[in-house]
Order: C-alpha cells, then structure tokens, then sequence
C-alpha cells in the first residue's frame, strides 16, 4: 500500500511539475507574441531631391517601427537640421529665403498638409522631400 501511495505521489508531484513548466512556457510566448505586436514595422520610401527632381541627392526604402512620425525618420536616415519642426537643410543643402527657396515634401504625389514632425508614417508611404523655390 505504501509503494501506491509513494507512486501516487511521485505522479502527482510530476504532473505538477509538468502543468507549471507549460504555464510559464505558454507565459513566454504571449509575452514573445506582445513584443512583436508591439514592434510591427511600416515599409516606406524616402527620396531626397532639389528643382522638382532635377536633381536626386537620396532615395532609400525603409522600414520603421509603427507609429514613426515622418521627422523622426527623416533624421535617423539622413543629415538634417530643423528649426522648430521647419526643415532648415537636407544633407547639407540649406533652405534660402531670400531666394524664396525651401524644403517642401510629398507623400504619395500630393503635397503634405502637416509639417514632417506631425506626420505619422504608413506602410507604403512614399515621401519626396524636394529643395525648390515656392510660388
């Protein structure tokens, strides 16, 4: 009777074992599954240019986290200096008032109705900022 109730509980204690090793397993993949959620990437395509595409100084496509504003990876991808979310140069070529020159953009071939720091990023987005003068 005592080898039973000694096998009895040795089963008992693995099960147990076994139950608690699948709840942390189960544990680890939500949480696994909670990161990707959370890290889920957008595919762009960000062009540099100046004279409405004369010239082409950049084009790179990139993939950034969800939720990325525009300005954000503007300055990770590129040289940029920026004066209260106005774009004052682009990789070295800088904006000119006097020559009524400035940065302007487009997203997907139409101009941009919010400044690229307000602008979130969208997969397939394609975002031409372009060096030229304004009418």
């Amino acid at each position: 009777m005592r080898k039973f109730y000694a096998l009895f509980a040795s089963l008992l204690v693995a099960f147990a074992l076994l139950t608690g090793c699948q709840s942390q397993k189960d544990s680890e993949q939500e949480s696994a599954n909670a990161s990707q959620e959370e890290k889920q990437e957008v595919s762009v395509h960000l062009a540099i240019s100046q004279n409405n595409g004369e010239k082409s100084l950049s084009d790179k496509d990139l993939s950034v986290e969800k939720g990325t504003m525009l300005m954000e990876a503007l300055k990770e991808n590129f040289n940029v200096k920026e004066n209260d979310g106005y774009i004052t140069s682009i990789e070295g070529v800088k904006a000119d008032e006097s020559k009524k020159q400035a940065w302007m953009y487009t997203i997907n071939g139409k101009e941009a109705s919010v400044g690229a720091n307000q602008y979130e990023l969208k997969e397939g987005d394609k975002v031409v900022f372009d060096m030229h003068k304004w009418e």
